[in-house]
């Protein structure tokens, strides 16, 4: 991975966390409304990792594509993944 990878580790040891919580959350029966609250938030974390990720994917792959002048498998890799996001 060429992103920062210690603030995506940051998010998803958060998520994780948080996570183990929701779960804790459930066992005790506790108001939906705080569940899907903290569900929201650990969405939101895997986000802004993720987000990490492809800004590191196109800081370091992308660019070596295009000056090596392989861009065109990269260009089709981001399509096909905004593709995946946005269904």
């Amino acid at each position: 991975m060429k992103g920062d990878q210690k603030k995506t580790l940051q998010y998803l040891k958060t998520a994780r966390g948080q996570l183990d919580g929701v779960i804790k959350m459930i066992e005790e029966d506790r108001y939906c409304i705080d569940i899907s609250n903290q569900l929201l938030a650990i969405e939101s974390l895997v986000q802004k990792a993720n987000q990490e990720v492809l800004k590191g994917h196109l800081h370091h792959c992308v660019k070596e594509a295009f000056e090596s002048g392989k861009e065109n498998e990269k260009i089709d890799e981001i399509v096909q993944l905004i593709s995946k996001m946005t269904k």
